[in-house]
């Protein structure tokens, strides 16, 4: 089960009427990955929700992903999560060990964080669904947005893509166990170390890359903070076999769906091979963070934070909002 189409989405959202709230920091305007609320003038919270499908046959590992992916998008605004209340879409007639397994290993994930599961929420379904609603919080003048990445800035890369195509792959059978666990460890790695770098070091702008694929969560940064993000192709990583896998036709709707979400904004050269634009446009299940920095700061972030990679640089806004080279 893919995301809803974000365009179809986008258009939805945008026919809401306005909310007025001085202490609303961020709404769902700009596509940011939480929505941030000021409770006083040095606390706000954080908050997020994300479930879906399962994308690993382990259920305790199950449980893990969805803990992480709804994590993640706490620290991609900057901030810490602190509670989290779970959601079940389940069979009735379905196994419950199997629902009990993926439930733990979610709270296992949690726990690992600082993270606790206080409650949650269950409905029959004949489709199991599960995810959580997370709930952290951050200091009102240091929450990091998709909106404030600056020319001049270098884009980080926290986690290496491709892992729509491995799991499509692995339903399939097709996925080498080798190129499925190292899908599983890149999903079930949080993105705690990088959004510690972001509080002590700083950082313009930030995004989780998820079910939009790198391309369309780089286009809401891009449009959000209105530059224009060149990303090298020739350096993104990318997990074991997908471009072999992509190659085979593992795609997901999601390719589909995120080339129509940028459109014309995003401009690829000739040079890129489809294999590596499908790869580009992968939607991704508890992805990395793609960080803009001063580049002074890049060092640090290199440093302090495994996998990370440059992939690119912002500038002024020119023609398109983002190019791959």
């Amino acid at each position: 089960m893919a995301k809803l189409a974000p365009g179809d989405l986008a258009q939805v959202l945008s026919k809401l009427p306005k909310q007025s709230s001085e202490n609303v920091i961020v709404g769902f305007e700009n596509s940011d990955d939480a929505g941030v609320f000021r409770l006083n003038s040095e606390t706000a919270l954080v908050q997020t929700l994300d479930f879906f499908t399962p994308v690993a046959d382990d259920p305790s590992i199950y449980g893990q992903i969805a803990a992480i992916n709804s994590l993640n998008d706490v620290y991609a605004m900057g901030g810490v999560p602190l509670t989290a209340l779970s959601i079940v879409c389940y069979p009735q007639k379905g196994d419950w060990e199997v629902l009990g397994e993926i439930l733990a290993g979610g709270q296992k994930a949690m726990n690992a964080e600082n993270v606790v599961v206080i409650g949650g929420h269950s409905v029959d379904d004949k489709e199991m669904k599960f995810g959580y609603s997370v709930t952290g919080i951050v200091h009102p003048d240091k929450v990091v947005t998709n909106a404030g990445a600056q020319p001049g800035d270098v884009l980080i890369l926290t986690k290496p893509i491709g892992t729509g195509a491995i799991n499509t792959a692995v339903k399939r059978g097709l996925a080498s166990r080798e190129t499925e666990a190292a899908a599983i460890k890149a999903m079930t790695t949080s993105a705690a170390a990088a959004s510690k770098v972001m509080r002590e070091v700083g950082a313009n702008g930030c995004t989780d890359v998820t079910g939009f694929g790198l391309l369309g969560h780089a286009y809401e940064l891009a449009k959000a903070s209105k530059v224009t993000l060149t990303i090298d192709s020739k350096v993104v990583p990318l997990l074991p076999e997908v471009l072999e896998l992509i190659s085979q036709g593992m795609l997901t709707r999601g390719d589909k769906n995120n080339r129509v979400y940028v459109g014309e904004t995003v401009r690829i050269e000739q040079s890129v091979s489809g294999e590596m634009q499908s790869a580009l446009f992968d939607p991704q299940t508890a992805g990395g963070l793609l960080i803009s920095v001063n580049e002074s700061d890049v060092s640090e972030y290199l440093r302090s934070i495994a996998d990370s990679v440059v992939i690119g640089r912002v500038a002024n806004y020119a023609e398109r909002l983002i190019e791959v080279i």
